[in-house]
């Protein structure tokens, strides 16, 4: 009778939950899927605006050194939403209102200059008894926020926080590290990535760290280049692993908490375009790396780049999915990357689920660069992005756009996937930015769906020398273009359209179900032009309802898809562009199903900025 009761009330209590968004990616493997189906095909064209919320926290540039990217996913637990802005502040929002409860400033030095004022969220930790929010911030402290008052947990470190800069190898102030992504959980752990800089080959280690959730000491760390003695060391030549930067994980962590594995997303080594200094295929960069969730000891990896010059480092979180195989149900985990493709691999075994072929690629041109001779490449499923163009593929969209495009190339190479850049200007497909980023995939369980949205902006690199004495010889020179990147000054890329996809993926049999053209330019539809798709930054979520939200495009629009034949079923225009990725939650009062977006425009896409959260509900 005890154990009946026991089963019944877990039962309610995964209900609960399903109700809820706890995880960034809405359950800690990062599926990003809702089984809530109020807002439906039948009725998502009746969705209004239910409240909106505006942060205070926005920058153009003109106050402070650097703009802001207002990329957070805000949390829903026990009717309270937990929102980090891009001033790495946490507030708790009433669920159904938008209303403040509170709010928590860590006082980051606004003046200090970075990429862009980013935090995409924060994480959720509970015993049963204590609640606790776990915020990480640009500066590189990790805090413990009661999750009732708002206050620090005096109990974590002593004052409530983690100072992560005392214990990474190689910081120093002049060198930029701070968390942009939440951490994970798993049991009372607490285990944090990093952002590290990537422009200078000595720097603040990427290593991979576990806290304990209730005190704050250290509990295992994974060197993510590995040290004399350890397995992958070997991968570089003499010593060059020593004090290497990057080779972190920037972007989200999946867990596996039945199996407790968590998967890590792990990044390039630094310098990012230049390796002649760091010979070999520098192990663990460019690596989905799993490992012991206990210990951080690893389990299997596999390297999707090997001795990248690219920045092809893998910036989204690993979707922990299940497809089917021979009849059977396989714990599968999927990687997305910058590159456009999608590795499948057997959670437990990291045994790929798609043959991966190695592909001979060409050699450099760079002296003393030795660009690895081969690179993986899955048979299935096929890639998602541009990984190439033809100089007959120049864009034609408007008079001024390819005069001012035919100009840049003069003189260029274009060359496809994995040319390594040389002396003279080099047209890079994926660009920098992908393919996919850090939205990475929603997954559908009912359907084995895999949904991608990615955007097809390239680069124009060449190398050139640095300056004699520094301490490697050559650097990369974008275009001139705004952000170096293969597009006009209006930022219509230099190719022919379409320039944005939302591609449905089957994960069983490794085939595209559908693709839809994602975003649209006004100007350019004004003009009698079908949509041409966008650059994007941001992803998507899928429901029970049959629909994959979406906002992301550089178009200020929030769309909903029929999740089945890529249908745009809804579309409302927002404050900004909405670069990040939505939630979905019902309401503990009202019953009502909800949709979020934050709506923060600028990045790197646009000129308009904004500050706005915007919740969606039926009539």
């Amino acid at each position: 009778m005890a154990y009946a009761r026991f089963l019944a009330l877990a039962a309610l209590a995964l209900a609960a939950h399903a109700q809820e968004w706890r995880y960034y990616g809405g359950d800690a493997g990062g599926m990003k899927y809702s089984p809530l189906k109020q807002i439906d095909r039948s009725n998502v064209g009746r969705l209004k605006v239910a409240w909106t919320f505006h942060t205070g926290d926005v920058s153009d540039g003109s106050q402070y050194p650097q703009r802001s990217a207002f990329e957070a996913t805000p949390l829903m637990v026990d009717n309270v939403l937990y929102l980090s802005t891009p001033f790495s502040r946490l507030l708790a929002l009433e669920a159904e209102t938008g209303g403040r409860i509170w709010a928590f400033d860590p006082k980051i030095n606004k003046q200090e200059p970075t990429n862009l004022f980013i935090n995409r969220g924060v994480a959720y930790w509970s015993d049963g008894r204590q609640k606790r929010i776990f915020l990480g911030t640009l500066d590189g402290r990790l805090f413990s926020i009661d999750a009732v008052t708002g206050e620090p947990d005096r109990q974590f470190h002593a004052a409530g926080f983690i100072d992560l800069t005392k214990d990474a190898p190689g910081t120093a102030t002049s060198r930029r590290y701070g968390m942009t992504s939440p951490p994970a959980v798993y049991k009372d752990l607490v285990i944090c990535g990093s952002m590290v800089s990537d422009g200078e080959p000595q720097g603040p280690s990427g290593d991979v760290r576990a806290f304990d959730a209730r005190t704050g000491e250290l509990r295992w760390r994974f060197h993510t280049v590995p040290h004399k003695g350890e397995f992958g060391n070997q991968t570089w030549e003499g010593d060059s692993w020593k004090g290497r930067g990057g080779i972190n994980a920037w972007s989200l962590l999946s867990v596996d908490e039945q199996r407790g594995i968590v998967f890590l997303p792990l990044t390039s080594p630094a310098t990012d375009f230049y390796g002649g200094d760091r010979k070999g295929a520098n192990l663990f960069g460019d690596s989905l790396v799993a490992l012991d969730a206990n210990t951080g000891k690893r389990l299997w990896h596999f390297q999707t780049v090997h001795h990248n010059l690219w920045d092809y480092d893998l910036p989204a979180q690993p979707s922990l999915v299940t497809v089917r195989r021979a009849g059977r149900p396989v714990a599968a985990v999927a990687q997305i990357t910058k590159t456009g493709f999608v590795f499948l691999f057997d959670r437990e075994t990291g045994k790929p689920l798609f043959d991966i072929l190695e592909k001979q690629f060409p050699a450099s041109e760079i002296p003393g660069e030795e660009a690895w001779a081969t690179q993986p490449v899955p048979v299935k499923p096929p890639p998602f992005a541009r990984q190439g163009m033809t100089r007959e593929e120049l864009t034609s969209v408007t008079p001024e756009s390819r005069a001012f495009c035919g100009k840049l190339v003069e003189g260029a190479v274009f060359g496809g996937l994995f040319t390594p850049i040389g002396l003279k200007p080099t047209v890079l497909f994926p660009g920098t930015n992908g393919g996919a980023n850090w939205g990475g995939g929603s997954f559908d369980p009912e359907t084995q769906t895999l949904y991608v949205n990615s955007m097809d902006v390239g680069m124009l690199y060449r190398m050139v020398p640095r300056p004699e004495g520094s301490l490697i010889p050559y650097r990369p020179a974008g275009s001139g273009t705004p952000n170096s990147r293969f597009w006009d000054p209006n930022l219509l890329p230099c190719q022919q359209p379409p320039w944005g996809h939302l591609t449905a993926i089957n994960l069983d049999r490794g085939e595209f179900r559908w693709r839809s053209v994602l975003g649209a330019v006004d100007e350019l539809v004004a003009r009698g032009l079908p949509p041409t798709g966008t650059s994007n930054i941001g992803g998507s979520i899928v429901t029970a309802g049959g629909l994959v939200f979406i906002g992301a495009t550089n178009d200020s629009r929030f769309r909903a898809f029929d999740k089945d034949t890529g249908k745009e079923m809804w579309t409302y225009k927002l404050p900004a562009s909405a670069h990040a990725t939505p939630m979905t939650y019902r309401g503990g009062k009202s019953g009502r199903q909800f949709v979020v977006i934050a709506s923060g425009g600028g990045n790197k896409y646009n000129r308009t900025y904004s500050d706005t959260l915007v919740a969606f509900a039926l009539e």
